[in-house]
């Protein structure tokens, strides 16, 4: 259903005549340069128009910022991958109507592989009542759609993948130590999965490497019986993401160290938390990003702090993230502020999802399941009209 009208949205934005900004298209181009052997994209050699101006486009809908000829925000990564549907041979003999579809493509593939990641972590920590309640959130948020399929979107689905990849792998890499086993080569695959969450978030935006510095505590705190077998998994894991960030550079360490000089890593503005626009922001970004949330999120908040059996490891954890992301969201008010509120949505359903599962174990079941299943459903609907109307 979420491809669906994932599908749907692209179709309508073409024959509207809505097609990638200049800025994705010359991100798509200079990712395909690249993987034909031209300039590595993101770098002087291949942004010369925007670093003989020397003025960032960030007023274009893109909000391609350059500094020196480099991208400020985003690694060749974002590039390359954005250009993939270009590698397909018949590509270029596809009719045009096919055209928007493979524009779309990556960051359609980002937001199903999301939605089923973030169906896998409910289901591992609520079971199945817990993973449907949070993909039902999921495929019928009308900010994960337009993000995943929008012709003027950012593309940021793939940072989002990453971002909560990298704090939920984290958490189960921990976990595993509990067991009295080799550190490193027992935990390989997961240490792996780790270190491309990380290269697949950096790289796509650069701020998101604040999170590299959130999961060493967080490791700490699940696994504090083991905390130099935490700190080597950390260590290697980030030297995995290293070497898959160099990788997009073509193993061309200079290129790659005067991109890391070059990025913007944070653009934290502390006055904006005395200013209350900045709140207003964030909760009509929540509520516009989906809609269930106005009734839900309450509730669960209220169950929370309110019931002791909520109180627990599997609530507690999203829950801080939510509260980590929504001090993000405030201070970047800009770009990247737009990457750390859907990562914060993700959050908010993982959590909306465990509260609710614990109340359809309680002797309010029916009350809960009715109020639940008729929320989620007329969200559904309600999405689903929306899309129906769009001409």
């Amino acid at each position: 259903m979420y491809l669906l009208q994932c599908a749907w949205l692209v179709r309508v934005q073409a024959m509207n005549g809505s097609l990638p900004d200049s800025d994705q298209a010359l991100r798509m181009y200079q990712g395909l340069e690249q993987w034909q052997g031209g300039a590595i994209a993101g770098t002087p050699e291949s942004l010369r128009a925007e670093a003989a101006t020397g003025v960032p486009s960030a007023v274009r809908s893109g909000h391609l910022r350059v500094r020196d000829g480099y991208d400020q925000d985003r690694s060749p990564l974002y590039y390359l991958v954005a250009a993939v549907p270009l590698l397909v041979p018949l590509s270029t003999k596809l009719p045009e109507v096919f055209v928007p579809f493979l524009a779309a493509a990556p960051q359609m593939f980002f937001g199903v592989m999301l939605g089923a990641s973030l169906w896998y972590v409910a289901r591992r920590l609520y079971g199945n009542a817990g993973g449907y309640i949070a993909l039902g959130l999921y495929c019928f948020s009308p900010a994960m759609i337009v993000n995943a399929a929008g012709a003027q979107s950012l593309g940021e689905m793939g940072a989002v993948w990453g971002a909560f990849g990298m704090i939920f792998t984290a958490i189960a890499v921990a976990h595993t130590l509990y067991a009295p086993r080799e550190v490193v080569l027992w935990n390989w695959r997961r240490i792996l999965l780790l270190g491309l969450s990380i290269a697949l978030a950096v790289s796509n935006q650069f701020s998101l490497v604040v999170l590299v510095l959130v999961i060493l505590p967080l490791m700490l705190w699940v696994a504090p019986v083991r905390p130099r077998a935490v700190l080597v998994i950390w260590i290697v894991a980030i030297a995995v993401a290293a070497v898959l960030m160099l990788a997009a550079y073509c193993f061309e360490p200079m290129l790659f160290w005067q991109g890391l000089l070059h990025a913007r890593w944070m653009d934290f503005e502390p006055i904006a938390f005395g200013m209350s626009i900045s709140y207003r922001k964030v909760v009509q970004n929540i509520i516009g990003a989906s809609p269930p949330l106005i009734l839900a999120l309450p509730v669960a908040l209220i169950t929370y702090f309110g019931w002791k059996r909520a109180r627990y490891f599997g609530n507690t954890a999203p829950l801080a993230g939510v509260g980590m992301f929504v001090i993000l969201a405030i201070g970047a008010f800009g770009f990247p502020g737009q990457g750390f509120n859907l990562v914060l949505l993700v959050f908010l359903f993982v959590f909306v999802a465990g509260v609710f599962a614990d109340l359809l174990e309680s002797r309010q079941r029916l009350v809960a399941a009715a109020s639940l299943w008729g929320l989620l459903g007329a969200s559904a609907m309600w999405n689903l009209w929306q899309l129906s109307r769009l001409k």
